[in-house]
């Protein structure tokens, strides 16, 4: 049985979050962002996806099957 995506949904204020992360980051927090459409609810999954110093910011609503990607931030903003 194939699992059906999610839609990944990455708000305006997101992308510029993205925008401003240095270089050598930004693919591997994208690669994180992409893999939420496969498994939404990873081990450990707070609405909260770490990767190194920056934490990506999320809902799921799972009755349409979109994660709204909400924040991309440095974790020591993330939990303000």
């Amino acid at each position: 049985m194939v699992k059906e995506l999610y839609d990944l949904i990455i708000l305006k204020s997101s992308q510029r979050e993205i925008q401003k992360i240095q270089k050598d980051e930004i693919g591997k927090i994208l690669l994180a962002i992409k893999s939420l459409a496969q498994n939404p609810r990873p081990l450990g999954f707070k609405e909260l996806v770490g990767i190194k110093n920056y934490r990506v910011i999320y809902i799921v609503e799972d009755v349409v099957r979109i994660v709204e990607v909400s924040g991309v931030r440095h974790r020591r903003e993330a939990y303000d």
